[in-house]
């Protein structure tokens, strides 16, 4: 279940690619597997269909749930980064320092995979319902090998300390309270901002464009977003900060 080496290295184009697998979703016009209708607009034709809420009520219902899971996850990406420092981020090899256990780390093992995945959870509101299943389905158990991966790597890195810190933080679901005291480290608030333009980007995209019902402006939008990330990340100051946790 752990994931390779050469696929944390590929991380990124991996998760790029099952996005736009998602989006794609050609197996709907090739297998007839459903309408090619945006699950923001599907949803709230099911909800009205079963009765449960009407179609004028249940659209900005779905536009704000996914909003706001957009949300969640810009903040954890920028939170996560923050603490653990844009140059870690993107490293492409598993990087081991001191036990990290400040911000998002205190009560969650992996604020940034959690982000991660908020994100693709919201980005699935704007594919076609079968591209959305797919898209969550690979995106959780890639993650996840990440997470076991990086997990195994850092047990044998970092020893007792580190199974100490997988006793007291949960792996996925985070905590209210933290018995973990912090380690006095300082945040690199713009640098993080700057690094995770993409996740703020869908938030706001989906927060301001999603009630136009204009797919092109929409996916205008988040490739804009993206793009302009790619260029601010290559342009980031490396900032060199002792870590442990995964992203």
């Amino acid at each position: 279940m752990k994931a390779t080496a050469l696929e944390f290295r590929f991380r990124m184009l991996i998760n790029l690619a099952i996005v736009v697998l998602g989006f794609w979703a050609p197996w709907t016009a090739s297998w007839s597997a459903g309408q090619r209708i945006a699950m923001v607009e599907w949803l709230p034709l099911q909800l009205s269909r079963l009765s449960l809420l009407t179609f004028s009520v249940a659209s900005p219902v779905v536009i704000i749930l996914a909003a706001l899971i957009a949300f969640i996850g810009a903040v954890l990406r920028v939170w996560g980064t923050a603490w653990l420092g844009p140059a870690t981020v993107q490293h492409g090899e598993m990087q081991a320092g001191a036990v990290m256990a400040d911000g998002p780390y205190r009560y969650v093992r992996n604020p940034l995979y959690l982000g991660l995945w908020c994100m693709f959870a919201a980005l699935s509101f704007l594919m076609l319902p079968t591209g959305a299943l797919v898209t969550m389905i690979l995106i959780t158990v890639f993650l996840l090998r990440l997470i076991f991966g990086e997990e195994a790597f850092l047990a044998v890195q970092l020893g007792k300390h580190y199974q100490n810190y997988l006793s007291a933080v949960p792996r996925v679901i985070p905590r209210l309270h933290s018995t973990l005291p912090p380690t006095g480290r300082n945040p690199h608030w713009l640098h993080a901002v700057l690094s995770e333009l993409t996740p703020i980007g869908v938030f706001f995209t989906l927060a301001f464009l999603s009630w136009t019902y204009d797919n092109r402006l929409i996916m205008r939008s988040i490739l804009i977003t993206f793009g302009v990330s790619l260029v601010v990340r290559a342009l980031l100051p490396a900032v060199s900060k002792e870590t442990n946790l995964p992203q």
